[in-house]
């Protein structure tokens, strides 16, 4: 045989061997993703798989606003029907938004809570409509059983999703970002949390708290945990029951999660105790940037040597009031830059010949463009990451949930500018943006914040995977939960043990003292008769 037929054999054989492993090792996953940018997120990760040659089926239902629902290649696509359609769900979800952006700054605490729990009853009573929707197709929990999947991926931000682990019997995997949902990892996934340092999620806190902040962590932290139980105990409790037909709960079944990745790195976030089967990986989804579409690229090169601001306040926001969108669209049209704009909406009165609008933008693309001087955003922790990649500065306008505790971690670190969404003025705003722009200590952070994010031994992406494949290999990854899941409350704390040696100390103190008592009436008591003849 020839040399080049030799070489051709050699090839065919290891193109077959490769095949044979790709059969051998690649799995089923089963993924049951939340909404908006929880969903981009997760699709990272999912098309990563896709690609290394696992199965992927995607769970969702048929009012989703944002899942694909498509079947794609390499996706399978399972849809639950729920009687409540698309608009239902995003007509709740725009009266939150409306209310915590507008109303909820002049609303006293009592009424603010009584109305944000009205919206949090409304949306878990959609979640358990899905929930009970899909337990109730015992044909397709079969179907699923007889495929016999390696694990479930999912985000705890949604309740119900670790339910369908359990009656599975699968190994799953948690994906979510520290933020109110913090509660959950500390409570049901044991994560530690010191108050002494690690700030509660809304309080504002950076991890040097002095003596009254840390009162107040305290304090907040408490409440929390009261209302968080009081939530998953009248909430939920009972459907984990019915569904399992066994007393079960949310939170012991959300802590039996073999890996929990965590969508942030300590570019970000403030040092903290993790346990072995919490995973960092922020910026999963950053990558270099992309040429522009043409017509953008012209105008982005039309600013010269003043560079552009990417403004985008995120995929949810559509409902900025009149009032608001010129007091915002003045202030940009008095910079020197040019402004690409992510808004849907009527169009600014106020908006200046520098500023163009925009229903989508690239804005991983835009942020990686060298012209680019600025990024005005809401808080979400996907721009917040790709602005980290790139290195760009950053005025935050934060809305609702994490995003202020977000941009309040970015102002810490010295690389943003944070204003009050209500309470902006124009000069406000433009100085902001000068100020970010101009002073390089913004810059020289944030380039800062890049090198460390850059400077990991395994990329983001990479280790998510491998941690989804490494539980699909070892069939779960129990033996990197800590023990404390199998402990009382009290147990955890020592409760138990501190009580024994104080019993212990009060009993010796007690013996000590009786026998000193009864050594001194011994001793010096006069005894009868030597009273007699005195």
């Amino acid at each position: 045989m020839s040399a080049r037929g030799r070489a051709a054999l050699c090839l065919l054989f290891l193109l077959s061997l490769n095949q044979t492993l790709l059969c051998v090792t690649a799995g089923k996953i089963l993924v049951w993703p939340a909404e908006f940018s929880h969903w981009l997120n997760m699709k990272i990760i999912i098309d990563e798989l896709i690609t290394r040659g696992h199965s992927v089926t995607i769970v969702t239902h048929s009012a989703t606003p944002s899942v694909m629902t498509e079947q794609s290649p390499g996706y399978n696509v399972e849809i639950i029907q729920v009687p409540h359609s698309k608009k239902d769900v995003i007509d709740i979800l725009d009266r939150l938004l409306n209310y915590w952006m507008y109303d909820l700054p002049n609303t006293n605490t009592i009424q603010a809570f009584l109305k944000l729990s009205e919206f949090i009853d409304n949306i878990f009573e959609q979640h358990q409509v899905l929930c009970r929707a899909l337990f109730a197709r015992e044909d397709l929990l079969e179907k699923w059983r007889k495929e016999k999947f390696d694990v479930l991926l999912t985000d705890p931000v949604t309740i119900c999703r670790e339910l369908l682990a359990q009656k599975l019997n699968l190994p799953f995997i948690n994906r979510l970002r520290f933020s109110f949902a913090s509660v959950i990892e500390r409570l049901c996934g044991q994560l530690p949390a010191p108050p002494s340092y690690v700030p509660a999620v809304g309080m504002g806190y950076t991890d040097h708290m002095d003596f009254p902040q840390r009162v107040k962590n305290i304090l907040f932290i408490v409440f929390q945990d009261i209302m968080f139980n009081l939530m998953f105990k009248l909430k939920w409790d009972h459907l984990f029951t019915e569904v399992m037909g066994k007393p079960t709960t949310l939170c012991e079944t959300i802590g039996k999660a073999d890996i929990w990745l965590i969508r942030m790195y300590w570019d970000f976030e403030y040092p903290r105790p993790l346990l072995p089967n919490f995973k960092s990986v922020g910026g999963l989804h950053c990558k270099p940037a992309k040429p522009l579409p043409k017509d953008m690229e012209d105008f982005v090169q039309s600013s010269g040597d003043d560079g552009i601001v990417v403004f985008s306040m995120g995929s949810m926001i559509k409902n900025l009031t009149k009032e608001r969108a010129n007091t915002i669209a003045s202030a940009l049209g008095q910079i020197p830059q040019k402004v690409l704009w992510r808004y849907t909406g009527k169009k600014p009165e106020a908006l200046a010949s520098n500023t163009r609008l925009y229903d989508w933008i690239p804005q991983n693309d835009l942020l990686g463009h060298p012209k680019t001087k600025a990024f005005i955003t809401h808080g979400g922790i996907n721009g917040i990451y790709e602005a980290i990649y790139h290195g760009v500065p950053m005025v935050g306008l934060p809305l609702f949930a994490d995003q202020p505790d977000n941009i309040n971690h970015m102002k810490t670190k010295g690389a943003a500018v944070m204003l009050d969404f209500n309470k902006i003025e124009t000069n406000d705003l433009k100085q902001a943006v000068e100020d970010v722009i101009n002073n390089p200590s913004y810059k020289e952070s944030m380039m800062r914040l890049s090198r460390i994010h850059h400077d990991q031994p395994v990329k983001p992406l990479d280790q998510a995977v491998f941690w989804v494949e490494f539980v699909m290999r070892n069939k779960g990854a129990k033996h990197l939960r800590v023990e404390a899941h199998n402990l009382t409350w009290y147990q955890y704390h020592c409760l138990d043990v501190a009580a024994f040696l104080l019993s212990v100390i009060a009993l010796v103190v007690f013996i000590f003292v009786k026998t000193c008592t009864w050594l001194f009436r011994k001793c010096f008591r006069k005894t009868p008769a030597k009273s007699k003849k005195e």
